[in-house]
């Protein structure tokens, strides 16, 4: 302890009592803070680490620290000690003693070790309220380097081991349904997390506040987050690689399954297409001069296909299955659209004779309610119209022609019978 300074006027025994009492508190306070950090779990855990980066260079500027804390808070047990001894000497303190406190309470009088900014100096005289202040100072920079690693570490390696864990759950799954690297994307990307959990676990062990986020603005010790983006990462990965190992777990479920109802698809196509190319002979024999589309034949791409998913069945291959068989799937009930639109392409003139033949029965009918069927002006044309519908080939637009002169014609007579019917009343009254 040095000589003291200047300590402003003189206490009188009152101010000197309260200040004691104050400092007393305070010298308690300070204590258990003390005790606290050396028992703090973060604390011995960084003592005992083998640190890197970030955390390696805080933790040695916060362990110098602390070793400077407890200095500190010796000298000021021992400035407290002198000045309750001197104050504990009589009830009514003289007026030397109450100086002398004075310059111990108040005054510069306590040789600490210099600050980082004091200009190369070893040592400088303070007084208890500023030593009070640097400790206070020193204490949080110390508890925010051991909170955060303790968060850090009580949050990230715990939840990484559990990730891990479930990766070599879906490890397993994969390999049981031929999902190995090299072999199949989601094998590669398994063996991508493994390693990338490896580092993140490693890194964070040994320098913990390369993943602490502190609290913008807070100036309480320890508050920020455990920054858990590349961990966040690596579960989404995976998670992804689950849904996909799962979907080849569900196509070995329903292999049997599906492969029938693909066959099954195919094999309606390939009925299809047979007797809309039987329709198309029939249509080329019956109907004349009318453009009937070609039928293709049985899509052998997705016969073979269909064999080598067979074939991934039998061997057990189903991480190459899975994407085939969904494939197969859609493709197989296009060809099935495919074959049922060209049956309906090649049938259209039969569809198109039906029609007329109806259109010329109902005129027919109508005009023999009408008794009319054996007027001269329709008989013609309606043969004409039948002799072309019922007649191989038949030429659809001349029939076509032929039915809507008979319509025509039948419009007329019912028409003009209409008229006579009319007059014949008129004269009849």
């Amino acid at each position: 302890m040095g000589s003291p300074g200047p300590a402003g006027p003189v206490m009188n025994r009152e101010e000197v009592d309260r200040t004691l009492a104050r400092l007393g508190a305070e010298w308690e306070a300070i204590e258990s803070s003390l005790y606290s950090l050396q028992d703090h779990a973060g604390r011995r855990l960084l003592e005992g680490a083998e640190l890197n980066g970030t955390t390696r260079h805080r933790w040695a500027t916060a362990e110098h620290t602390i070793s400077l804390l407890w200095t500190q808070f010796e000298t000021y047990g021992r400035a407290l000690t002198a000045a309750r001894a001197i104050r504990g000497r009589r009830r009514w303190p003289n007026r030397e003693e109450l100086l002398e406190l004075t310059a111990l309470l108040r005054g510069e009088g306590l040789t600490v070790g210099a600050g980082a900014a004091s200009s190369g100096r070893l040592a400088e005289q303070v007084s208890l309220d500023r030593l009070v202040e640097r400790m206070n100072t020193g204490y949080a920079r110390a508890l925010d380097v051991v909170a955060a690693a303790d968060s850090v570490w009580s949050a990230l390696p715990a939840r990484i081991d559990l990730l891990a864990a479930e990766l070599r759950r879906v490890h397993s799954l994969a390999g049981s349904v031929g999902v190995r690297a090299g072999e199949h994307p989601a094998g590669d990307e398994l063996e991508q997390i493994t390693d990338e959990l490896v580092a993140l676990r490693r890194e964070v062990v040994t320098d913990p506040l390369d993943f602490w986020l502190p609290t913008q603005g807070s100036s309480t010790p320890g508050s920020g987050r455990p920054d858990t983006g590349r961990y966040d990462r690596a579960a989404r990965a995976l998670e992804d690689v689950r849904r996909e190992v799962d979907a080849v777990l569900a196509v070995r479920q329903d292999a049997d399954e599906r492969l029938h109802g693909v066959r099954d698809t195919l094999s309606r196509a390939d009925r299809t297409l047979a007797e809309a190319r039987t329709a198309r002979g029939e249509v080329l024999a019956k109907i004349a001069a009318f453009e009937v589309p070609a039928v293709s034949g049985p899509s052998t791409v997705l016969h073979e296909e269909l064999a080598t998913a067979a074939e991934y069945r039998r061997a057990g291959r189903w991480h190459r299955l899975s994407p085939l068989l969904d494939g197969l799937e859609d493709r197989a009930e296009e060809e099935l659209y495919r074959a049922r639109a060209a049956l309906s392409d090649v049938t259209a003139p039969l569809a198109v004779r039906a029609e007329l033949r109806g259109r010329l029965d109902a005129y027919q009918a109508k005009v023999s309610q009408l008794g009319l069927e054996e007027e001269p002006m329709l008989i013609e044309p309606y043969d004409a119209a039948r002799r072309m519908l019922w007649s191989a080939p038949c030429d659809l637009r001349a029939a076509e022609a032929a039915v809507t002169r008979f319509q025509r014609a039948a419009a007329e007579a019912v028409a003009a019978s209409s008229g006579a019917g009319t007059a014949a009343g008129e004269a009849g009254r």
